[in-house]
């Protein structure tokens, strides 16, 4: 479908050329304004009868569906709300999110989506994307011709579900993960959703739960693997490029290894970026960045527990050791500078593989040695002890791994320690801010992965910032395509980390957030969006261009959720 025509008249107002007529303009969520069309767009488009006879402002629609979602006080009910305000009119459904991005980000990201996932199939309230299946080998240039999406898509963001949160194979729910991280990319970048297309690569799930489930949606058959997996996958990625050349595809809740190969095999043929692995480690280093200007301090001298080596952990860790190797260090000083652990402790080279991609952040037994470990005990509490980290971070999945006496001991060798529990959903946190900060009195340095209320202590309010993604992936996307890079570097992702950093103010800081307010989301994307564009440039993957012309692509990118006039054609 070619994109619509629009343009402005003199004195900026937005008209928009629409083929579409009665009720099947009233379908079509891209379009549709429900009570909001005028009386001379109802005669244009033949809308006499199909609506009550009032005609609303767009700020009266926003408080009628605002209100009645907030009404629903159970998650899920407002989730499915959301979804279904969406479907009928998307225009709306980004205006109420806007307006109400705080209190409703939580429902269609985490902690809520996660449990979308779940219930995917019994919650199932209209298709929406693509969704690809092994049995669509050799079909998916036609689908992607055929489908209902206009032919300027820019943004994919794809996942094959194995790998959702912290709940793992969600078979065909994973859906519900790429619609929302493409609402996010709306919301806080402005990337139009006409441009956006979310995509399941349903190869099966096994999830028994799932596959004896009469209700299930999903490709009812195991997970395929091996070629039969990565010849699927290569031929998406050639058929979106082909169809859709200028598009950035995002990898979101891939395994571990299969996140990793993808990411590896494509990240420099094309504009691609793997949210779990890059995402994750720039918006931590962000975090860590914010705890040290609260300290006065600089990353290299820090010393770092990363407990959980997943995709996650992985990605973490590598941000770090990026950032750290811009003070120089060397690749000895930055192996000592961070410790990871995975379920059998301390990640030690010599057991593992020796293609592992553990490799990369692997302990030798004599480094271990050189701080008394025991290479043979998985206690995160021993590492704590003899190792004497300053900062400590959570992508374990594991709740309650940060008890009182790991605080307490890394109390004894850092005033204001930093500590990240970033798993999620809530209920695989690590701890809980409330506790970290009650076992610190207030000294601990916190962030988490998910929401959390402000905690009080002492008579003092602490605001808990949530290190999430949404503060970077939005953004790097943003800046890639307003940059129109040909890849996404890794120097664009640290730009990323810093310009998140940044954009942390003093006050803040001060209530003891690490991170921006979700209300300055808008705000903060551009901050990144601008910093990733002018690295894309430097670095020489982009079209050359002036900060003053990026600033002008970004600003005509940027789509805010209005209505245009109508034009018949």
């Amino acid at each position: 479908m070619r994109p619509l025509k629009q343009h402005k008249n003199a004195d900026g107002q937005l008209f928009l050329e629409v083929p579409l007529r009665g009720s099947e303009l009233l379908r079509h969520p891209l379009l549709n304004k429900g009570s909001a069309f005028s009386a001379r767009e109802r005669a244009d488009f033949h809308l006499h009868g199909l609506l009550p006879h009032e005609t609303n402002t767009l700020e009266q629609q926003v408080q009628r569906a605002g209100t009645a979602i907030k009404r629903l006080s159970d998650p899920m009910d407002r989730y499915a709300s959301l979804v279904t305000l969406q479907n009928r009119n998307e225009q709306l459904f980004f205006s109420v999110l806007c307006e109400n991005l705080q209190e409703l980000m939580p429902v269609i990201y985490t902690p809520t989506v996660g449990q979308a996932t779940q219930r995917f199939s019994h919650e199932f309230r209209g298709g929406r994307g693509l969704w690809i299946t092994p049995e669509h080998k050799g079909m998916i240039k036609d689908m992607l011709r055929r489908g209902p999406f206009f032919d300027d898509i820019r943004l994919i963001v794809i996942t094959d579900s194995e790998s959702i949160l912290g709940i793992g194979d969600q078979g065909a729910g994973g859906m519900a993960i790429s619609i929302g991280k493409l609402a996010l990319y709306t919301a806080g970048a402005g990337i139009h959703p006409a441009q956006t297309l979310p995509i399941c690569l349903d190869v099966g799930t096994n999830n028994e739960e799932l596959l004896n489930d009469d209700l299930y949606l999903g490709w009812r058959k195991p997970r395929i693997t091996g070629d039969e997996y990565f010849e699927l996958v290569a031929e998406f990625v050639d058929a979106v490029t082909e169809i859709f050349p200028r598009v950035l595809i995002q990898w979101e809740d891939f395994r571990n290894n299969n996140a990793l190969i993808l990411l590896e095999k494509y990240r420099d043929e094309y504009l691609s970026f793997n949210d779990d692995i890059q995402g994750t480690g720039a918006v931590t280093v962000a975090g860590v960045l914010s705890g040290l200007r609260v300290k006065d301090e600089k990353l290299a001298g820090q010393r770092i527990v990363i407990h959980g080596a997943g995709a996650a952990g992985y990605g973490i860790a590598l941000q770090i050791m990026d950032e750290l190797s811009q003070f120089g260090l060397s690749e000895e000083e930055i192996t000592r500078s961070i410790a990871v652990l995975d379920s059998k402790g301390l990640v030690i080279s010599d057991r593992l593989p020796a293609d592992h991609y553990k490799q990369k952040l692997a302990w030798s037994r004599d480094l271990a040695k050189e701080f008394d470990l025991d290479v043979n005990d998985p206690s995160l509490e021993m590492v704590v002890d003899n190792y004497k980290p300053t900062i400590l971070i959570g992508s374990s999945g594991s709740p309650g791994a940060f008890s009182q006496s790991i605080v307490e001991s890394i109390l004894t060798h850092t005033e204001r320690p930093i500590i990240l529990p970033f798993s999620n959903p809530t209920s695989l946190s690590e701890a809980a801010p409330a506790d970290l900060l009650k076992w610190s009195n207030g000294k601990a340095l916190v962030a988490t992965g998910s929401p959390y209320d402000p905690v009080e202590l002492n008579g003092e309010t602490y605001v808990i910032g949530q290190g999430n993604n949404v503060f970077i992936f939005p953004g790097l996307g943003l800046g890639a395509l307003v940059a129109e890079s040909r890849q996404v570097t890794d120097g664009m992702v640290n730009a990323a980390a810093s310009a998140l950093a940044k954009a942390v103010t003093d006050e803040e800081l001060a209530t003891g957030s690490l991170y921006p307010s979700v209300t300055r989301l808008r705000e903060v994307c551009r901050q990144v969006g601008i910093a990733v564009a002018l690295r894309a440039v430097e670095e020489g993957v982009a079209a050359m261009k002036t900060e003053m012309e990026l600033q002008i692509a970004l600003d005509e990118m940027i789509w805010d959720p209005v209505y245009p006039e109508y034009i018949p054609v």
